[in-house]
């Protein structure tokens, strides 16, 4: 049995045969409170995405944008401050079995300009919000640092380094 999503919003395939849908979501309190552990940030204070899907040739597409605003903490001085992230959604899906779906014994020559291959969808639900969290992760900064805020090295005036002390013993001995 698998874990079940944080954030869920299920759309069945079947459902576009009427036309392109389009979503509009956003996460509660408890939500963003059990993402934000997820996510490896202090808080997550506001996640909504605005979500199109349409048929892609015999699957899905799913495209749009997401933003959010997080709490972390600085990297350099462990200051708290806030931080939108935003980014775009694009996905594609094809039922398993498709003539579409990549072939795993083929080497796929990666191209970064290039759209990601097409995702083999299981059954003919998509979980959508999964995709927005799944974006939103990649967005994250690991290493956040307040905006203006630099990192500035100076060395240490005394060396106290093995062979310094070294050359200072074979200096006082010379």
């Amino acid at each position: 049995m698998s874990e079940l999503p944080i954030w869920s919003h299920r759309f069945r395939l079947a459902d576009l045969a009427r036309g392109p849908v389009v979503l509009n979501l956003e996460a509660d309190e408890a939500t963003r409170r059990a993402l934000a552990k997820h996510l490896g940030v202090r808080v997550l204070k506001s996640l909504n995405a605005e979500v199109r899907l349409r048929t892609w040739l015999d699957g899905v597409e799913i495209g749009g944008r997401f933003k959010a605003l997080v709490e972390q903490e600085s990297g350099l001085s462990l200051d708290l401050f806030d931080q939108w992230v935003e980014g775009p959604l694009e996905v594609r899906l094809v039922p398993a079995g498709s003539p579409n779906a990549p072939d795993p014994e083929i080497e796929i020559d990666l191209d970064p300009e290039a759209p990601d291959p097409p995702e083999i969808l299981e059954g003919d639900v998509v979980d959508v919000a999964a995709y927005v969290v799944e974006h939103l992760a990649v967005e994250i900064d690991p290493f956040p640092r307040r905006p203006g805020e630099t990192f500035t090295y100076a060395p240490p005036q005394d060396d106290d380094s093995p062979f310094a002390v070294l050359k200072r013993l074979k200096d006082d001995n010379g």
